[in-house]
């Protein structure tokens, strides 16, 4: 009934600090409540908390409950079907007490098994969704006098959604049976052990050998049998035993107070990693593998649509300047959830480019089959390798950009933008608009962004004490023009999300239009005026914002002399082209969401009522 974090484990170490220790790492996927699973003395035992993980392992320590375990599974929550609290934490029970199961993801038909269920005699404790999945599977086994395996098959062939779920079974006290569709999950082999998570953070500490489950397929874990991968049809796979190359220190907060924090400031090194391998400035050349292969689809495209939700949707607004810039074919930027729930007009061959960090986004996920449903061409740009979008897309690329744990999106963003203006000016040179000269210094431009960027974190210290001035605000505006526009909706998403107050984001020009109403003494409006053929236009707007006594704090470009007369606060960047203006002028305005949160003691990589990842529609 969620997009949360699940952990499982078999083998001789301590069970329940292992899947504890999981559940922490993961917390970052959900964190409305918490609960774990594991035999004692031949019996279920089921301990599930509201809140954080802390609050389980302080109520397992209460009950002192632990023993050495050979096997156990845990969850960590974020509701969409029934509210959070200890009834609705995972795991959940079966009637008889004989099946346990941990879930991600949504069951769309719940309400027509619920329904069979409460005729047969089912109660249910719990308003989830995974509660109804479990009986469900426990009512195939007992009337069709299945095998738990065989149940658990043929229950899913009659579920209708996604899930990756983890179950524990009392007939076998030695195993753990794994099934996944449309949502993440990735089983880490040790030595004589197990772990099983949705995604690597919980594995990494004890084996970089994993196998990824694909979509209906289930996994039999147990010491005894080594690991059995099969189809729901119950046909034998092999598995595909792959390397994670994530490091451990990389999910840790590398001694910054919150993982946001260090976020932001990996970003040369984020934006440099996604440009590794792809940029070379000896040569002037771009490679990117994905295009190569679609190359005359992209150079004979009519028109583009970039499909994104939230921060990922920012990133296409940005690009789609550049693309009709020097590529000169129309871009719309579109909401997938939107998008998907009209009648969109998708021609064949039309090109589709989806952005999401995680790639388990579910209303972009179901674009990217609608448009391929009618003959489009789709492009990835993920995050998450080995992701539900990146399997689905007909072609793409991986930003590299690492794991990204603070649910508010920056080093994503950031490198979403490097990467899609690797794509623009590539097809811009492949459709012969852009001149080689243009070109060659266009990407000279963007291999210099990093360490312009580095340049830009230099005013950390001017950004916090602009922060502390204004953490008892409560409304911001954000203006920019052109492809800051985008910016100063980001600018503003990102304060929304982590410190609470409400900001608005606007065309810098449309002010005239409505917002200029809301300006007094008591407004803080962020104007980027970088210096660029806005630039007038921008400064008249400082003014009209002066004259009305708002608190202007203002994005220029370095040595700028003319903002500096009528703004209150000036965060300088360094010159770069105009089409790479927002991977350094967003960078002031994630500082600023971040300290502002911070002085106003919120939980910053934790925003309330957000996840990670929305898997959910």
């Amino acid at each position: 009934d969620n997009m949360c974090g699940i952990v499982g484990y078999l083998g001789n170490r301590n069970t329940i600090d292992i899947v504890i220790k999981g559940l922490k790492r993961l917390e970052y996927r959900g964190y409305d409540s918490a609960g774990i699973s594991f035999f004692k003395d031949g019996k279920i035992e089921l301990i599930k908390k509201k809140g954080k993980v802390d609050g389980l392992e302080n109520e397992i320590n209460r009950k002192n409950k632990y023993s050495p375990q050979k096997i156990a599974i845990g969850h960590t929550r974020w509701a969409t079907h029934g509210e959070p609290n200890d009834i609705n934490a995972h795991p959940h029970k079966s009637n008889d007490g004989s099946l346990i199961i941990a879930h991600n993801g949504i069951i769309e038909n719940y309400g027509v098994l619920k329904k069979e269920l409460l005729k047969e005699g089912f109660v249910f404790k719990s308003e989830t969704d995974t509660e109804i999945l479990v009986n469900f599977i426990q009512l195939i086994k007992n009337k069709e006098d299945l095998s738990t395996q065989h149940a658990i098959c043929s229950a899913l062939e009659r579920v209708e959604g996604a899930y990756a779920l983890v179950i524990m079974d009392s007939d076998n006290p030695n195993k753990l049976f794994c099934a996944r569709k449309g949502s993440p999950m990735v089983i880490g082999l040790g030595d004589k052990e197990y772990i099983i998570a949705s995604d690597p953070s919980p594995i990494i500490e004890y084996t970089n050998n994993v196998v990824y489950l694909r979509d209906e397929e289930m996994a039999i874990v147990s010491v005894e049998d080594s690991l059995q991968i099969r189809k729901l049809n119950l046909k034998t796979t092999t598995p595909k035993i792959e390397q994670l190359d994530l490091s451990l220190e990389s999910i840790e907060k590398g001694g910054y107070d919150y993982f946001m924090e260090k976020e932001i400031f990996h970003q040369p090194e984020s934006i440099r990693d996604s440009m590794r391998g792809r940029i070379n400035t000896m040569s002037g050349e771009i490679n990117l593998g994905g295009i190569s292969r679609y190359a005359q689809k992209l150079i004979d495209a009519k028109k583009i649509t970039m499909l994104g939700c939230g921060t990922s949707w920012h990133a296409g607004l940005v690009s789609e300047y550049l693309f009709e810039d020097i590529c000169r074919i129309p871009v719309e930027v579109e909401y997938a959830s939107e998008f998907r729930y009209r009648n969109p007009v998708i021609e064949e061959g039309d090109l589709f480019i989806c952005i999401s960090q995680s790639g388990e986004t579910a209303d972009t996920l179901a674009a990217i089959q609608l448009a391929k449903s009618k003959g489009a061409v789709v492009f990835g740009v993920v995050n998450t390798v080995g992701s539900s979008i990146a399997r689905e897309t007909h072609e793409g690329a991986y930003l590299h950009a690492g794991p990204e744990i603070g649910v508010a999106s920056t080093k994503a963003f950031t490198s979403q933008v490097t990467l899609l203006s690797m794509m623009a000016i590539k097809l811009g040179y492949l459709r012969g608009n852009l001149e080689r000269n243009k070109y060659v210094q266009l990407i000279n431009d963007l291999y210099n962004i990093p360490s312009k960027v580095e340049k830009v974190l230099e005013s950390n210290e001017l950004i916090k004490e602009i922060g502390y001035h204004f953490s008892g605000a409560s409304n911001f505006l954000y203006l920019g023009r052109g492809n800051n526009f985008p910016v100063a909706l980001e600018g503003a998403l990102k304060l929304k999300e982590i410190s609470y107050i409400h900001a608005e984001g606007y065309p810098a020009a449309e002010m005239k239009h409505g917002p200029i109403a809301l300006i007094d003494e008591n407004m803080p409006v962020v104007i980027i005026a970088t210096y660029d053929e806005h630039y007038e236009k921008v400064i008249s707007n400082i003014r009209e914002i002066k004259s009305r006594k708002g608190k202007v704090i203002a994005i220029v470009t370095e040595n700028d002399q003319t903002v500096s007369k009528y703004a209150d606060y000036i965060i300088e960047i360094p010159t770069t082209h105009s089409a790479m203006t927002p991977i350094l002028s967003v960078v002031p305005l994630q500082l600023l969401s971040y300290h502002i949160a911070n002085f106003r003691g919120c939980d910053i990589d934790r925003p309330r009522n957000l996840a990670k990842s929305v898997t959910v529609e």
